[in-house]
């Protein structure tokens, strides 16, 4: 397991942080840090208000939006049979029910179908397609999938089937020939956000649609905000960057929705995983409610997560609910042993210093691969592929690190595979097991090529050296402007060197998770807690280095700062780089 450095970013020029007199100090440290020089710009970020609405209806792609608009107007108008497309992972699920429930605020003939992971696969299939056609459906529209799926758009227009594709993943070589294809990383599109999550451009789509509406007579009951919580939910499971002000805006606004949700589903999901609604963050959308949501897909049907999203029923969303919690638990062993498979294949091949982690079995379930390459690209910082192995072909999820463009390799590979596509740290693809050695053999060469041993070694980013004596209720809160933290804007990270542990146990259902209490030099301990941290235990009394993000620990009405480990080491074993 590769040993991980620690960059640590300097201290702001005082004279600097002289500008920023409306903060406190540690907060006006991180933003400068992470570029935000001028506060003004800096106050903007915080801010992250939403200027966006309508703006799907101006873009330079308006040829094929006017298209979409329309064609979706005329089904409504003659009620004819829709059918919006999804996937069966957090975000698709969540980027099929708004445009479902708006297309029915509309009065449209519309119903949602979200393929299943076993039997179909990712994406638009050709099955699914002639199914549809012989059902009477005029109009298929995807969100959050479609963009790679050549054959399929071909196959709809011989059926006669218009098909609309919004999506938001990487392009490929070729454009689907559809009815209209939307997504803001067209080469000729200039929407102002290229990087809105697959929810975020069905969301733009539902308003667009509910703003033309609204025009009319009788304006729609649904409005646009309140779809904001499903908005929040799928961009961040879907790890859109939140560095970028549009999906900032938009998670903002659907965490304050979420935090009041109305959905049955939503609370009685909450309620079954002890989450209060009123404290929740970005957080606990990538932690909490998008696995569960994602469990459903994973290890049973998509479409019971939809309907904890679109029920209306109290009686089933409770019992939604704790079946999606079941769910989860399930995944979360079946993942833990199939990784500890891959992780002991790895030791026995002597494969740990190889640039990429390729690895499979017919026992593992095709809904936890994706987890189990994420766990071990976060253990060995190396590109990982794990495949299920079907009798003829096998299924394959993929991680990456920033250093090396998974969807970019893969195309390189094309000819070997059957449907790849995803993001740059996050694809999927099928391949007939007679061409995996080749593949395998491939992608080492890639990646040989494009790591090199510094990209290798996991780097923890770190914002600052603290020492724990300086940490106040006062500043946590305030670094709780930076929310929503996520993808591409993580939460606050710091350091301290040398501190004294006073006491350290292992806690958790599987003993896996640290719980430390760790004194600076005020002597006076802080709570600290790790998760994912069975590999290394300090004892009471042994001094440690500590790399840490800050949170309130709320217990009994009590509310204290606590430290959330993401590194811990005995004094001076880290190599630190101070950037």
């Amino acid at each position: 397991m590769p040993v991980k450095r620690w960059s640590i970013r300097p201290p702001a020029p005082p004279e600097a942080l002289k500008q920023y007199s409306q903060m406190l100090p540690l907060l006006a440290q991180v933003l400068y840090n992470r570029g935000f020089d001028d506060p003004g710009r800096a106050r903007a970020f915080l801010d992250a208000a939403d200027s966006s609405e309508g703006r799907l209806l101006g873009f330079r792609q308006r040829r094929a939006i006017d298209q979409a608009i329309a064609r979706i107007r005329q089904a409504v108008a003659s009620r004819e049979r829709v059918v919006v497309y999804g996937d069966f992972d957090a975000a698709g699920v969540t980027s099929t029910a708004p445009l479902t429930l708006t297309l029915k605020a509309l009065g449209a003939n519309v119903e949602p179908y979200i393929p299943h992971r076993v039997d179909e696969g990712y994406g638009l299939n050709s099955a699914a397609l002639t199914a549809l056609r012989k059902k009477g459906v005029r109009l298929v529209i995807t969100v959050d999938c479609g963009i790679r799926s050549i054959e399929e758009a071909r196959l709809a227009r011989e059926y006669g089937l218009d098909l609309i594709i919004t999506d938001h993943h990487s392009v490929g070589a070729e454009v689907p020939d559809a009815y209209a294809v939307i997504n803001p990383k067209l080469p000729d599109c200039s929407y102002t956000e290229p990087m809105l999550a697959g929810v975020g451009v069905a969301y733009r789509i539902a308003e667009a649609l509910l703003m033309v509406a609204s025009n009319g007579r009788r304006p729609p009951a649904l409005q646009p905000d309140s779809l904001l919580d499903l908005v929040a939910i799928g961009t961040v499971a879907d790890l859109a960057p939140l560095d970028r002000q549009e999906n900032r805006a938009l998670v903002r606004r659907g965490l304050e929705r979420l935090r009041r949700t109305e959905r049955l589903g939503l609370r009685a999901l909450l309620e079954a995983a002890g989450t209060p609604p009123e404290r929740l963050s970005a957080r606990d959308i990538g932690f909490i409610i998008g696995p569960r949501i994602n469990a459903a897909g994973r290890l049973d049907s998509a479409m019971k997560a939809y309907h904890l999203l679109t029920t209306t029923d109290p009686a089933e969303a409770a019992a939604l609910a704790d079946e999606l919690n079941r769910l989860n638990t399930q995944r979360q062993e079946r993942t833990v042993e199939a990784q500890e498979r891959v992780r002991a294949q790895i030791e026995v091949e002597r494969a740990v210093d190889a640039p990429l982690i390729f690895a499979g079995s017919p026992d593992f379930l095709p809904g936890i691969v994706g987890l189990v390459a994420g766990r071990l690209t976060e253990e060995y910082y190396r590109p990982a592929i794990i495949l299920e192995h079907g009798e003829t072909e096998s299924r394959a999820s993929c991680r990456s690190t920033p250093h090396f463009d998974i969807t970019h390799a893969l195309d390189q590979c094309a000819d070997l595979l059957v449907r790849p596509g995803g993001h740059a740290q996050a694809a999927g693809f099928a391949v007939l097991n007679d061409y995996i050695p080749e593949l395998r053999e491939r992608l080492m060469d890639l990646a040989e090529e494009a790591l090199r041993a510094e990209d290798v070694a996991p780097t923890v980013e770190i914002d600052a050296e603290l020492d724990l004596s300086t940490i106040t209720l006062e500043a946590v809160e305030d670094l709780g402007q930076l929310e929503p933290t996520g993808s591409q804007c993580s939460a606050p990270t710091f350091a301290a060197f040398g501190v004294r542990v006073a006491d350290s146990r292992m806690v958790g259902r599987n003993k896996d998770a640290l719980k430390l209490r760790v004194a600076g030099s005020s002597g006076t301990p802080i709570d600290a807690i790790g998760f994912r941290m069975a590999g290394w235990q300090p004892e009471a009394g042994e001094r440690v280095d500590l790399a840490f993000s800050l949170e309130i620990n709320t217990f009994r009405d009590k509310r204290q700062p606590q430290l959330v480990l993401l590194d811990v080491a005995p004094e001076n074993a880290r190599q630190v780089v101070r950037a």
